[in-house]
């Protein structure tokens, strides 16, 4: 049993949710975000309804990869040792290309995937010295296509991060490290609160239970929820580029 769990991003949305889901599993938490205030509030939260799990909060901005290697190598001596890492802090801005939002583009690619390179290769430090731990990172089935308008380089950098996640695990093909890619379809958190009506929307109470519940079974890969987003993920694969620009506008 994974026991020792580190959650970025922790302090709202999938982050929160997920917290809240391994609380009630009796695992013990290490919760990291920028906001600490938040990450405070889940915790007293957490503690008030099981007394038994210890949790440890640090502030983090995950584009300060110098304090990633620094809070994950505390946290794991807090906790005892960190059996399983979390990567899913991340962000929803974009414009399409070449409209005067590189800064936000450039942004949205730092944070979901250069961050996430540096988390993982933090979580990844630990556990190759103890040959054991899952790392998990959460993708997006937007990464399975590359989207057009706002979802450019929000696509991209989700896709960048699941080759990754893919790479990783063949390194490790054969040890007891595992690493599993989540790609969640669309689950109503504060990122997406201001995109309307969404198809298969799910709520952050649902989406964060099915998240949590796939990490326990530690896949190689898995969409959540599984339907619809398997089969539709596999069908974006193969839509011309045209049908795929009306399927998103």
């Amino acid at each position: 049993m994974r026991r020792n769990v580190l959650i970025t991003g922790a302090s709202s949305g999938l982050g929160r949710g997920m917290a809240r889901e391994f609380a009630a599993r009796g695992r013990h938490l290490a919760l990291c975000a920028r906001r600490l205030e938040l990450l405070e509030e889940i915790r007293e939260e957490l503690v008030r309804k099981h007394p038994d799990v210890r949790i440890s909060v640090r502030r983090l901005n995950v584009n300060d990869h110098a304090e990633v290697f620094r809070s994950f190598r505390e946290l794991d001596a807090e906790l005892g040792g960190l059996d399983r890492v979390v990567v899913n802090a991340g962000i929803g801005k974009g414009q399409p290309l070449g409209t005067g939002y590189f800064h936000a583009n450039r942004e949205t690619v730092e944070t979901n995937f250069v961050a996430a390179l540096a988390q993982c290769e933090a979580a990844m430090e630990l556990f190759r010295k103890r040959n054991t731990g899952h790392l998990v990172v959460i993708s997006s089935v937007a990464a399975v296509r590359g989207l057009p308008g706002n979802m450019t380089a929000y696509s991209a950098s989700k896709a960048a991060l699941a080759a990754l996640a893919e790479g990783i695990r063949a390194d490790v093909y054969g040890t007891p490290i595992r690493i599993s890619t989540i790609f969640p379809g669309y689950i109503r958190t504060q990122m997406n609160e201001r995109a309307g009506r969404m198809p298969f929307m799910i709520d952050v109470e649902r989406g964060s239970r099915l998240l949590v519940e796939a990490m326990e079974r530690e896949p190689a890969e898995a969409c959540i929820p599984s339907w619809p987003w398997r089969p539709l993920s596999l069908l974006l694969r193969f839509l011309p580029d045209g049908w795929l620009a009306r399927a998103v506008s």
